[in-house]
Order: C-alpha cells, then structure tokens, then sequence
C-alpha cells in the first residue's frame, strides 16, 4: 500500500485532516496503527490546548429508552454552530446520551461529586474492608480501591463507553474535540425512569 493510500484510509477511519493524517503516517514509518495511536495521542493534547476556550453554541439532545421508562436530556456545547451541525458532534450526543441511558451517572466529573457524598461512600467501604479481617494497610489499599471505582461508576466522563469499554467517555469526547478542532463539554443532563 503505498504512503497517498495509507493517509487516504487513516482519514477515512479517524475524520481528522489530510495533513495530521500525513504528518502521523511519515512519523510512524507508513504503519497505520502506529499512525493511529499517535493521532490518538495528539488528540489529547489538542483537548488539553483547547480545553479553556469558550463553548457557547452547542445543542440539547433527548433519547427515550424504546419501552418509555427511561429518558435523557443532555446539554453538549461547543464553540461554533458548525460543529453543532456536524455528524461527527451529532453521533457524539446520541452516545452520550445512550451512555447515560444505560449506566445511570450521577455526575459528569469527578470533581462535581461533593465532598460529603464522598466521604459518606469512603466510611461505608472502610466498614466493609474492616470486617475482611485484613492488615490496615490493606484495608487502606482496599478502601482506596473501592472510592476510585465509585468515582467511575457515577462519574460520566469516567465510565467506560458502553459500546468500546477499552475507552471512556472523556476519551470519545477528545477524539471528537480532535476531529472538529473545537473545544467541546458537557454542561449538564438529566435522566428519567419510571
């Protein structure tokens, strides 16, 4: 395969730019996975560059759960109507929102659990790691443990997406701000069952 098909089809699987398709097959000798981790890396710094500029257009997305016990409403934004329109920022929503569907978070950080909640989950789970009959540093190691994982269980950007759980939702959001060039957030959601 020569290095015009290889950029050629790195585009067509990842929908970034000809020329960071370019500059990451030269650097990865031709080798698309490399190619691929390496847009992949780029894409996080992209994020973190953009992470600080406004976001003041975006779009409110829904999703009622096919047996109508289950809704979402979620408010994506980001920095150009634009993008609002993509369908790379249009299939973001609907996965964010089947996430929420499916997995019930609480909040979209961990930083926005408060403290008390927190603190309330740590005594629960140093109760529990105390009747383990285990040595305290253990306990201490088992209790960080199960706080760390509580933290991804109702945090949205920390859960693994439901359709590739070798990511997470902070990831899909950053290959999206790395396709569009935009910074994206989530600014809030809800979800309703019956």
């Amino acid at each position: 395969m020569s290095n015009l098909d290889n950029v050629k089809k790195l585009r067509e699987e990842t929908g970034i730019s000809l020329m960071e398709c370019k500059k990451a097959c030269e650097e990865a000798g031709g080798d698309i996975e490399a190619a691929k981790e390496i847009l992949r890396k780029r894409g996080q710094v992209m994020a973190a560059k953009k992470s600080e500029r406004i976001t003041g257009e975006g779009r409110i997305a829904s999703y009622i759960h096919q047996n109508g016990k289950i809704g979402v409403l979620l408010d994506v934004r980001c920095e150009s109507d634009f993008v609002a329109k993509s369908e790379d920022f249009q299939n973001l929503l609907k996965e964010i929102c089947l996430q929420i569907a499916a997995m019930n978070p609480m909040f979209i950080k961990a930083d926005d659990i408060p403290a008390d909640v927190l603190e309330k989950e740590k005594l629960i789970f140093i109760e529990q790691a105390k009747n383990s009959g285990k040595p305290n540093d253990i306990v201490e190691k088992m209790v960080q443990g199960k706080v760390d994982n509580y933290k991804k269980e109702v945090s949205l950007m920390l859960q693994p997406w439901i359709k590739d759980d070798s990511k997470t939702i902070d990831e899909i959001v950053k290959e999206c701000i790395a396709k569009t060039g935009e910074n994206i957030t989530i600014a809030r959601f809800t979800r309703y069952s019956l």
